[in-house]
């Protein structure tokens, strides 16, 4: 017997990207990240964060609002293996889900007072959009949820790729007027990850995404990604 349950949004993530392209495809590969999770009113009791501050990191149920769908596939492409090949959906953590649930591990940074949101939580490495909703989070324990010796399935291969980033000095004193040291090591952190679509490898395009109120313009060759623009307000 098929039985749907309604969920409510405890709070929404405040992050640098207001669209999905440019972020992390898993979360804690670019730990220099910084985005806020502000809790809805009625959630904003102190006594419910109580504890928490013991924990260096945390899970996020969150919702892929920008995935909703009214159907659903048997099988997806994941962009580690170029988008070319299918697998089954749920051998993935692909967004086109029959539930479009995400689920992420980000380091708790801090527990910071706002005054007019309350208790807000600061999270690093998060690879979420500016206005995702959040279902709940729970503590991330090492003695139950590390397993070093688990099999990694398809996503073993090209563990440790990562893009040479190039940027002119000119570009970089530019980038630098505008962000701090932190969030230019984020956004390099970013490009090192290759945002392309995996399926895509033209050396002359350029290729966009914006990042804390900057478009950012890149293209790649070989090994390395040449950051062209980063055109702030």
């Amino acid at each position: 017997m098929e039985e749907e349950r309604n969920f409510k949004a405890i709070g929404h993530i405040r992050s640098d990207f207001d669209s999905k392209f440019g972020i992390p495809r898993q979360s804690g590969l670019v730990e220099e990240l910084r985005s806020v999770l502000v809790f809805e009113p009625e959630y904003r009791d102190e006594n419910a964060l109580r504890g928490l501050e013991e924990f260096s990191h945390i899970w996020v149920i969150w919702d892929f609002s920008e995935a909703h769908r009214d159907s659903w596939s048997p099988t997806v492409r994941p962009p580690r293996l170029g988008g070319n090949e299918r697998l089954g959906v749920f051998a993935t953590r692909s967004p086109f889900r029959p539930n479009p649930i995400g689920l992420s591990c980000v380091r708790l940074v801090e527990i910071k007072k706002d005054p007019e949101l309350g208790s807000v939580l600061v999270l690093g490495g998060a690879d979420m959009m500016d206005g995702t909703p959040v279902y709940d989070i729970k503590p991330y324990i090492p003695y139950a949820d590390c397993r070093p010796d688990a099999a990694a399935g398809f996503t073993a291969k090209n563990t440790e790729y990562r893009l040479k980033v190039e940027v002119p000095a000119e570009l970089e004193k530019k980038i630098k007027s505008k962000f701090n040291q932190e969030k230019y090591e984020a956004l390099t952190g970013i490009l090192a990850q290759d945002p392309r679509p995996h399926y895509q490898d033209d050396p002359e395009r350029v290729y966009g995404f914006s990042f804390a109120g900057a478009e950012i313009k890149f293209r790649v060759s070989g090994g390395t990604v040449y950051l062209l623009d980063a055109q702030t307000e």
